[in-house]
Order: structure tokens, then C-alpha cells, then sequence
């Protein structure tokens, strides 16, 4: 179940096609939320979701 929910950096890299210094860049600025379980990274799809809908809403 936590595969449905939480994503890796790469998994993020591939969706947004991105580069792993980008969005180290956005989870660093806030941008892109982010979880750490243990020493990895997490970004949690609700918060891939509302970046999507932030930047949507910014080019409009």
C-alpha cells in the first residue's frame, strides 16, 4: 500500500521528467513536500499532486 502513496526521487525525476538536482531543489525550497523514513526520501503523491496543480495555476 505505501507504493500507492509515497514515491521515490527517481519515480519523481521520471513523472515530471526532472533532474535529481531539480527536484532536491524543489523538496529543498518547499516547493515539493517530502517525508523521510529511515535515511530515505519520500514524496508522497498528494504532495507530487499539489505541486503539479501549483505550477498549473501559476501559468495561468
Amino acid at each position: 500500500m505505501a507504493d500507492d502513496l509515497l514515491l521515490t526521487v527517481p519515480e519523481v525525476m521520471a513523472r515530471l521528467r526532472l533532474g535529481r538536482s531539480t527536484v532536491y531543489d524543489l523538496i529543498r525550497s518547499g516547493r515539493l513536500r517530502s517525508i523521510t523514513v529511515g535515511r530515505c526520501r519520500r514524496i508522497p503523491v498528494s504532495s507530487l499532486r499539489d505541486f503539479i496543480a501549483d505550477q498549473i495555476a501559476e501559468a495561468a
